[in-house]
């Protein structure tokens, strides 16, 4: 459904084509980027030691369809860092961010080898916090006035997930996968061929 990719040089005119189109999705929750410059920005940020930016992209056509960054990535004892992200319009609400997400996750701990991540979301952004939910994030308490967002200190849900806790949820979701289905008896296997005919 989704892969996703590092932001090129080539892709901020259609970054910032992007942002514009969502400015109302993102009205209160996020501060969408509106100039070339800025654009250019974050590409440029992208490849920093301490920051890392992911587009997701559409399988089918290569379409830009969300963005994910890992950002203040702190080694040494800490090995920790934010997770922010934003579905674009008009892809949000397609079930794209939550494909992204296994892979997102595959990048925070296999590849970066982070120990901890977390998402800061507004209590009132519901699809935000059902994603993370699903995801199998933890919700680790509540911040007032924690972030200024679009001019105003919002208050934020802190959501993190870590390494341990996501190798766990792999272990697990690969044990449903390759349960062996339980083997019908030689008397049902014959019930049931009698009923088909």
């Amino acid at each position: 459904m989704v892969y996703l990719r590092a932001p090129l040089t080539d892709d901020v005119l259609t970054l910032l084509a992007l942002h514009k189109a969502s400015a109302r999705l993102y009205r209160g929750v996020s501060s969408p980027m509106t100039t070339t410059r800025a654009c250019a920005a974050y590409v440029e940020r992208s490849s920093r030691p301490d920051y890392t930016g992911m587009l997701v992209c559409r399988t089918a056509d290569d379409q830009i369809v969300a963005s994910v960054n890992i950002s203040q990535i702190v080694r040494g004892g800490f090995q920790s860092a934010y997770m922010g992200y934003q579905a674009f319009s008009p892809y949000a609400g397609h079930g794209y961010m939550t494909a992204a997400m296994p892979l997102v996750l595959r990048v925070v701990f296999r590849h970066l080898h982070l120990h901890r991540v977390e998402a800061n979301i507004q209590p009132g952004n519901a699809p935000s916090i059902a994603l993370v939910a699903r995801a199998g994030f933890v919700n680790e308490g509540f911040s007032e006035r924690y972030l200024k967002v679009a001019g105003r200190w919002r208050d934020h849900e802190r959501w993190a997930m870590t390494v341990e806790r996501w190798t766990a949820l792999q272990r697990v979701a690969r044990s449903r996968t390759t349960r062996p289905r339980p083997r019908r008896s030689p008397t049902a296997t014959a019930r049931r061929s009698q009923d088909i005919r």
